[in-house]
């Protein structure tokens, strides 16, 4: 699930190499943090936070077929 992130994140931004992702397990749930070069956030997070809201309905479609639970962080 992470490298679906990855690969989302990378066409959405400008500079594609600042892209990084890390997934941990923390209790039962998987999170991935998403990290992206400053001026990117935006492109990101989106106007009222759209796009990342499409990003975590994604995610949580892929794990709903997985029976798992997933949370995305984005960090700067």
């Amino acid at each position: 699930m992470k490298e679906l992130v990855v690969v989302i994140a990378k066409a959405l931004v400008d500079d594609p190499s600042q892209v990084e992702a890390s997934e941990e397990l923390e209790d039962d749930t998987t999170v991935i943090k998403l990290s992206v070069a400053k001026e990117d956030m935006g492109r990101i997070i989106g106007k009222e936070g759209r796009t990342a809201k499409a990003i975590r309905t994604l995610l949580n479609a892929v794990s709903t077929r997985s029976n798992t639970k997933v949370l995305l962080k984005i960090v700067e």
